[in-house]
């Protein structure tokens, strides 16, 4: 049984070239996937295959309530598209890092593509924004 419970409230920025914009009050959904390459250290004599970690793999999907104007959501991701110099800073819940509020700081990411207009009669227009490759820092002070 969990000891704990957590109710998130991520906050989230984008950094493109000098400009930093939080957005966290545009977002409802993140979800960050770290990880690493497998790359096989087996040797002869091995009766199991071996691997070690090779280069960062990074994967994070948002899904942003489109805004429009010249620092909202739509001009801030079309900016983001087909560079691979964003940089991304996500923690679970506030800006202050700590042990239980790690905050994850990801250079080097690109956003391929996104859908700049999705309406539906009714709704509110979102629109997920899918960043992958880069790296990523953990960090807790």
């Amino acid at each position: 049984m969990a000891t704990t419970t957590f109710l998130s409230n991520a906050t989230i920025s984008i950094t493109q070239g000098a400009t930093t914009t939080d957005l966290s009050d545009q977002a409802n959904t993140c979800s960050v996937t770290l990880g690493q390459a497998a790359l096989s250290s087996t040797a002869f004599g091995d009766t199991g295959e071996r691997f070690v970690g090779g280069l960062q793999s990074v994967d994070v999907a948002i899904t942003f309530y489109l805004s429009y104007g010249a620092t909202e959501v739509e001009a801030i991701l079309a900016s983001c598209v087909g560079t691979g110099s964003t940089i991304l800073t996500i923690s679970p819940s506030g800006s202050t890092e700590s042990a239980s509020n790690p905050e994850y700081f990801i250079t080097n990411c690109m956003l391929a593509n996104f859908t700049p207009i999705n309406s539906t009669v009714g709704e509110l227009a979102t629109v997920e924004a899918s960043f992958t490759g880069g790296t990523w820092v953990r960090d807790i002070v």
